[in-house]
C-alpha cells in the first residue's frame, strides 16, 4: 500500500507541475518560404523573341511531346514553379485566329475548380506586343495564364504551374511573387 502511495503522489506531483505552464495548443501551419530578391537579366532565345528574366529562375527546353525548340520553360528551382512559354510563328490570319481562341480555351478549362477568371489586355505598342492576360482564382492548377502576338508574324502562350496540391490560400505569397516576373517578362517582350 505504501508503494502505491508513493507513485500516486509522485503522479500528483507531476500533474500540478505540468499544469502550471501558460501551454496553449498551436494552429497548424506551413514552412515560411524565404523568397529570392528581385533582379532581372537579359534572355535572348535562339527563336524569335527576347525578354528579361528573374536571376534566380533558368530557362530550360520543353522536353514533352509534341513541342518545337521554340518552347521553353522559365523555371524558378527554389519555389518548385515554372511558367511553360510555347511560341508559333503566324503564317496566316486564320491561324492566329485559332492560336488565340485555343489560348482562351485552355484558360477557361480551369472553370471547373476556378473560383474567378479575371481576363485584362496586355497593350505594349512599343514593342509591337498585344494580348490577353489570364488571372485564375481557386484552387486550380494554373493560376495565370496568357498570350502575346504582334498580330502578324509571331505568338506566345504561357502557363503557371506549381508542382504540389493547388491550395490557393498557401499559394497565394508565390503566385503574387511570380505574378511581378511575368509582369517585368511581358513588359520587356521584344519580337525579332
Amino acid at each position: 500500500m505504501f508503494k502505491f502511495q508513493k507513485v500516486f503522489l509522485f503522479v500528483l506531483v507531476l500533474f500540478l507541475a505540468a499544469c502550471s505552464s501558460d501551454y496553449a495548443p498551436k494552429p497548424r501551419g506551413f514552412f515560411r518560404i524565404d523568397l529570392p530578391k528581385k533582379s532581372y537579366e537579359n534572355y535572348s532565345s535562339g527563336c524569335n523573341y527576347s525578354f528579361k528574366i528573374p536571376t534566380y529562375a533558368a530557362v530550360w527546353n520543353d522536353s514533352s511531346q509534341h513541342t518545337n525548340e521554340c518552347w521553353k520553360n522559365v523555371v524558378f528551382p527554389t519555389i518548385n514553379g515554372r511558367v511553360h512559354l510555347s511560341y508559333y510563328p503566324v503564317t496566316s490570319p486564320k491561324l492566329l485566329i485559332e492560336l488565340m481562341e485555343n489560348a482562351r480555351k485552355l484558360a477557361f478549362k480551369h472553370t471547373v475548380k476556378a473560383d474567378g477568371i479575371d481576363e485584362s489586355r496586355i497593350n505594349n505598342p512599343k514593342h509591337h506586343v498585344y494580348g490577353l492576360y489570364y488571372e485564375i482564382s481557386g484552387n486550380t492548377a494554373s493560376s495565370i495564364q496568357f498570350f502575346v502576338t504582334d498580330s502578324s508574324k509571331h505568338f506566345l502562350r504561357g502557363a503557371l504551374y506549381f508542382y504540389t496540391e493547388p491550395q490557393a490560400d498557401s499559394l497565394a505569397p508565390l503566385i503574387q511573387f511570380v505574378k511581378k516576373d511575368i509582369d517585368v517578362m511581358l513588359e520587356s517582350l521584344e519580337w525579332k
